[in-house]
C-alpha cells in the first residue's frame, strides 16, 4: 500500500493528466486508496479529499469507481456512516449522470444475496436523484435500473402471515415502500404531462415502463401476498399505490383485464402476464381497490367470462396463495351472476371447461382442508349459475370425466336437487325430467368395471346414485306423464340393482375373506409376542424391528375392513326398500 506521499504524488498527477489520458489502472488505484481509507475508518477524510474544489476534475472523470466500497460501508453500518452518505450524495452531484447510472446497475446486478434489502434501500434514493439528471433521456434508464431491482427483489420470501410482514425478516416490505417512492416523482411527471401538450415518444416510453413496473409488481411479489382490506398492512399499501399508478398514468384497469390485446410472445413472457392480470383482477373485484372507478356498464356474465381466464390461471397453480386468489375471485365473479342464467354456449369456451376440472383437482388432491372446502363452495357456485340445459350438459361431462367416486357422487346429488326442484316447479322442460333425464340417469345408473367394481372405492357415487333412484320411485307421477319414461327407469332400476347385488356379493366375500386374514394374523402376532417376552433380548429387538417395517397396522387394516362390510350392509338395505317400492308402484294403476 502506498505511503502518504505517493498518495499525494498519485493525486497531484491526477490533477495534471487529461481525463482522456487516464488508464483503468488510475481507476483502480483511486478505488484502492478510498477502500484502504474506509477501511481505518477515516471516511472523513475521503469526504474532505472528494470536495476538495481542485479535486472536482478527478471526481468528475474517475468518482464513480467509489460508489462500490462507499455503499458497502453504508449496508454494512461501520463507522463513518455519515461521511459516506455524504460522499455519495457529492458524487451523484459531480459525477456524470450517464457514468453513474452505469456504476449503481452493476451495483444492483452484484448485490451480496445476504445483503439484498439493506443494499436496496441504501441505494435508491441516491439512483432516484441520478435518473432525474438525465432529462429526456431517463425513460429507457428508468426501465433498465426497476427491471434489475426488482430482479433482486424476486430473490426475497415473500412474507404470508401477518407476524411475518410486521417482523419484515429480509426486508422485502420496506424494499417494496421505498420502490413506490423511488417511482414516485416519474409518474407525477406523466400525471402531469398528461392533457396538458402533445404527447411525445419519451412520453409514451416512461408511461410503458412504469406500467411494466406496476404489473411486474402484480406478479412479484403481490400475487405471492396475503392482502386483506381490514388489515392495513405495507404489502398492502404497496399494492394500494400500484393501483393508483395505473390510474395516475392513464392505465385503466377495466382496459387492462377486458380489452387488453393479444400479442404473441414466448409462453414464460405471455404466463407472467396473465399472472400479473389475474392479481389485478382479485385486486379490482375481491379487495374492491379501484372499484369504484370500474365501468358500471359491464354486466356481471360478461366480467364473468373475462375474468375466467385469469381464475384458471390462478387455479392451474399449486400455491397455495394463488389458489386462494383464484378461488375468492371465482366466488366474487360468479355472486354476481343471476341463478340458472348462465348458457350453454358458454361451456364450449375453453375456460369455462377449464375452470371446472381445476375444481374438481383441488377438492381431489389438494392437501389442505381449508381450500378442499372453499373449493366445494366455489364448484356449488358454478353449478347453480348454469341454466338448466348448461346443468344437464355440465353433469354429463363431470360423469364421464372426473373418474372420482366422490365428484360423482357430488353431482349426483345435484341431480337428484335439480329433480326436485323441476317436480316443484312444474317447470319439466330441459334436463331434468322426461327424456333428458333418462339420457342422464344411463350414466349415473351404471358400475365402472361392472361385477369387479370395487365398491369402497365407489362409496359415495353408489350410495348418492341408490338415493336418487329411490326418491324417483316415490315422484312417480311426474315420470309417468312422459311417454315411455316409467318403463324405461324400471328398465334401468332392474338392470342397476341386479348388477349391484352381484358386485356386493363379490365385495363382501373377498372383504370378509381379507378380515379373517387380518384376525388371523393380529393371533399370530400376540402369539409371537408371547413367545419373545421369554426370548432373548436380541430376539425381541428383531421382532420390534419387524413390526416397524409393516405397512399399515392390524387395527387399521381391522378397522377398514370392518367399515366396508357395513357399508355393504347399508347398501343392500337401501336395495331392498328400492325393490319393494318399485314393486308397490308397479301395483298401483296408471
Amino acid at each position: 500500500m502506498a505511503n502518504e506521499d505517493q498518495v499525494k504524488d498519485i493525486i497531484h498527477r491526477w490533477q495534471s493528466t487529461p481525463e482522456d489520458d487516464l488508464k483503468p489502472e488510475d481507476y483502480q488505484q483511486l478505488k484502492n486508496v478510498a477502500s484502504a481509507c474506509l477501511t481505518q475508518g477515516d471516511g472523513a477524510r475521503l469526504l474532505s479529499f472528494l470536495q476538495e474544489e481542485k479535486n472536482q476534475g478527478i471526481v468528475r472523470s474517475m468518482g464513480c469507481v467509489l460508489l462500490s466500497p462507499l455503499f458497502n460501508q453504508v449496508v454494512k453500518k461501520e463507522t463513518s456512516l455519515d461521511h459516506c452518505q455524504a460522499a455519495i450524495t457529492h458524487l451523484t452531484r459531480t459525477c456524470r449522470p450517464n457514468d453513474l447510472l452505469h456504476s449503481f446497475l452493476e451495483l444492483i446486478e452484484d448485490i451480496d444475496p445476504g445483503a439484498i434489502s439493506e443494499t436496496i434501500l441504501a441505494l435508491v434514493p441516491h439512483l432516484q436523484t441520478v435518473l432525474l439528471q438525465l432529462g429526456d433521456r431517463k425513460a429507457s434508464c428508468l426501465g433498465s435500473a426497476l427491471t434489475r431491482l426488482q430482479e433482486q427483489l424476486a430473490r426475497l420470501p415473500v412474507p404470508y402471515s401477518r407476524q411475518q410482514e410486521e417482523a419484515d425478516e429480509h426486508g422485502l416490505c420496506r424494499c417494496c415502500t421505498a420502490l413506490a417512492e423511488f417511482t414516485r416523482p416519474f409518474v407525477e411527471e406523466v400525471k402531469g404531462r398528461n392533457g396538458n401538450h402533445a404527447t411525445t415518444a419519451e412520453d409514451e416510453e416512461l408511461k410503458a415502463e412504469l406500467l411494466m413496473f406496476c404489473m411486474r409488481s402484480l406478479r412479484e411479489p403481490l400475487l405471492e401476498a396475503e392482502l386483506n382490506r381490514d388489515r392495513k398492512s405495507s404489502l398492502w399499501l404497496f399494492a394500494t399505490q400500484i393501483m393508483v399508478t395505473l390510474t395516475a398514468i392513464h392505465e385503466s384497469p377495466a382496459e387492462l383485464l377486458l380489452f387488453s390485446p393479444v400479442k404473441r410472445s414466448r409462453q414464460k413472457e405471455s404466463c407472467e402476464r396473465s399472472e400479473s392480470r389475474a392479481c389485478l383482477a382479485y385486486l379490482l373485484f375481491v379487495q374492491l381497490m379501484g372499484i369504484d372507478s370500474f365501468p358500471a356498464v359491464f354486466s356481471p356474465p360478461f366480467i364473468l367470462q373475462c375474468n375466467m381466464a385469469y381464475i384458471n390461471q390462478l387455479l392451474s397453480s399449486k400455491k397455495e396463495s394463488h389458489l386462494l386468489k383464484g378461488l375468492a375471485l371465482c366466488a366474487k365473479s360468479l355472486e354476481s351472476v343471476e341463478d340458472n342464467s348462465l348458457p350453454v354456449s358458454l361451456l364450449e369456451l375453453k375456460s369455462f371447461y377449464s375452470v371446472p376440472e381445476n375444481l374438481r383437482q383441488v377438492l381431489t388432491d389438494c392437501p389442505m382442508q381449508q381450500l378442499r372446502e372453499s373449493a366445494l363452495r366455489v364448484f356449488q357456485l358454478f353449478i347453480d349459475k348454469l341454466d338448466a340445459e348448461a346443468k344437464h350438459k355440465f353433469f354429463r361431462c363431470m360423469l364421464k370425466t372426473s373418474n372420482h367416486a366422490g365428484v360423482e357422487g357430488y353431482i349426483v346429488k345435484n341431480i337428484k336437487n335439480q329433480v326436485e326442484r323441476s317436480t316443484k316447479s312444474g317447470t319439466a322442460g330441459q334436463g331434468f325430467l322426461g327424456d333428458e333425464l333418462l339420457s342422464l340417469l344411463g350414466l349415473v345408473f351404471s358400475l365402472p368395471c361392472g361385477a369387479q367394481t370395487d365398491l369402497l372405492n365407489t362409496m359415495d357415487r353408489v350410495m348418492e346414485s341408490l338415493n336418487l333412484l329411490r326418491y324417483l320411485l316415490l315422484r312417480d307421477k311426474e315420470l309417468r306423464s312422459t311417454t315411455g319414461a316409467w318403463e324405461q327407469l324400471s328398465g334401468i332400476q332392474e338392470q342397476y340393482v341386479k348388477m349391484l347385488r352381484v358386485c356386493i356379493g363379490i365385495s363382501r366375500g373377498y372383504y370378509s375373506a381379507e378380515l379373517k386374514a387380518v384376525r388371523q394374523d393380529r393371533k399370530l402376532k400376540a402369539k409371537e409376542a408371547r413367545e419373545a417376552a421369554r426370548s432373548t433380548g436380541l430376539s425381541k429387538r428383531m421382532i420390534v424391528k419387524h413390526e416397524q417395517v409393516s405397512n399399515m397396522s392390524p387395527e387399521v387394516q381391522h378397522q377398514v375392513l370392518q367399515s366396508a362390510l357395513v357399508t355393504f350392509d347399508l347398501m343392500e338395505s337401501l336395495i331392498f326398500r328400492i325393490e319393494e317400492i318399485a314393486e308397490e308402484k308397479r301395483k298401483t294403476p296408471n
